[in-house]
């Protein structure tokens, strides 16, 4: 089991709280992080690209010049692949990228991001963030207090004013335990957690 300190948003230590170790003290397995990240990454490619094919080329149809006797080489249609203004062979088609990675290996994968978080020091436990106004300015304060540059924050509930004078910071990001992904917690360098997401994170992943 960790213990780690909890601090309020201040930075002022309010106790200690126990992680679970079956979610925080997990063995990281880099290849395992690294295909949920493919994965995730690949599922939100657009894949719109397209070429057009001699099917969809406009033109053609009719063959330019008789077979034989010109002199010239044999052709059968101007939008062909070796004419100016022709298909293009073997373009790209619209297609998905997304591939199926198993859900157990998805919440292990959660549990190393979390456990590498914890094992670097780059995790840290709030009571919690509250803000009388949605200004950017106060958070900015709360997290220069802090000593967050760039930071992901696990909350149980986003709240209208964090999340309202988070969203002009850049590098800062909320999530709730649902909406948690390897990806975000492993592209900031700070996560922060805030007591009341603990439970349901612990939950989630267990």
């Amino acid at each position: 089991m960790a213990v780690v300190k909890v601090y309020d948003q201040d930075k002022a230590e309010q106790g200690e709280i126990t992680l679970s170790a079956d979610v925080f003290e997990v063995a990281v397995r880099p290849e395992i992080l690294h295909l949920v990240v493919r994965a995730q990454l690949a599922a939100k490619r657009a894949g719109t690209h397209a070429a057009k094919t001699r099917a969809a080329v406009s033109g053609g149809g009719v063959k330019p010049w008789r077979q034989k006797g010109t002199g010239r080489a044999r052709s059968g249609s101007n939008r062909s692949p070796v004419w100016r203004g022709g298909a293009v062979i073997f373009g790209p088609q619209p297609r998905c990228y997304a591939f199926k990675v198993n859900k157990k290996i998805k919440k292990l994968a959660l549990r190393m991001a979390l456990s590498s978080k914890l094992a670097g020091e780059s995790l840290m436990v709030v009571k919690n963030i509250e803000l009388e106004q949605p200004k950017t300015k106060l958070f900015a304060g709360v997290a220069d207090k802090l000593g967050l540059k760039k930071a992901l924050i696990i909350t149980p509930e986003i709240t209208r004013n964090v999340a309202l004078a988070a969203r002009n910071l850049p590098g800062f990001s909320l999530a709730t335990p649902e909406q948690l992904s390897v990806y975000e917690i492993l592209k900031h360098p700070q996560v922060v957690l805030l007591e009341g997401a603990v439970e349901p994170v612990e939950t989630r992943l267990k």
